[in-house]
């Protein structure tokens, strides 16, 4: 019987001590909350406050900008399918050019004339709405601007100069609307073979 007495206040003791600890934890808890000042309640405030304006101001930002990418490059996807009416207008002068039943007669010269005010046309109405054409003929190959097509044999320029345009390239803006198709030049085999003899000497 002294046994189990003994055991039961040793529990009981056990467990008031744990209450005890509990109960301090809690108080240091608590005291530990109390002990952020009002200044420092303040800074915490103001931080929050910061970073939301913060966030507001770069969504602000990012609408901005996507409001005005829309307003430039709105037309993009129609600016580029307009093209093909200044390729086929190229093309359809290139052939009615080299058509040997109608060279030399009034009615090509005509025809050519009307071809051309409506190239002019189409050109100015590109320009009005920021679309230029890409300078390409003796300029340098750009890969940002131009897509070589072949390499054409010559010496008198320097290897990688633009000397023949497949197709026209067009900018909108800063904004490629597509590369121009290019020829550019390369050494002949010729000269390269004259360059190669006085080493082989």
């Amino acid at each position: 019987m002294e046994k189990d007495q003994n055991t039961n206040t040793e529990k009981q003791e056990n467990e008031e001590k744990i209450l005890e600890t509990e109960q301090n934890s809690t108080e240091e808890e608590k005291e530990e909350i109390k002990e952020t000042t009002p200044e420092e309640k303040i800074k915490e405030l103001e931080d929050k406050i910061a970073r939301t304006f913060a966030e507001m101001e770069n969504q602000r930002r990012r609408f901005e900008k996507e409001k005005d990418d829309a307003f430039d490059y709105g037309g993009f996807i129609f600016a580029k399918e307009a093209l093909n009416l200044i390729d086929n207008l190229e093309r359809s002068k290139n052939i009615l050019e080299n058509d040997n039943v109608l060279k030399n007669s009034e009615a090509l010269k005509k025809t050519l004339e009307h071809f051309d005010i409506i190239y002019k046309d189409l050109l100015s109405i590109f320009s009005k709405n920021n679309i230029t054409a890409i300078d390409s003929i003796g300029k340098k190959l750009d890969p940002n601007l131009h897509q070589a097509m072949m390499e054409i044999e010559n010496d008198l320029k320097e290897p990688g100069t633009i000397i023949q345009e497949i197709q026209k390239g067009f900018m909108m803006k800063d904004r490629l609307l597509r590369p121009a198709l290019v020829g550019v030049s390369k050494k002949s085999e010729k000269s390269e073979e004259n360059i190669e003899k006085p080493e082989n000497k």
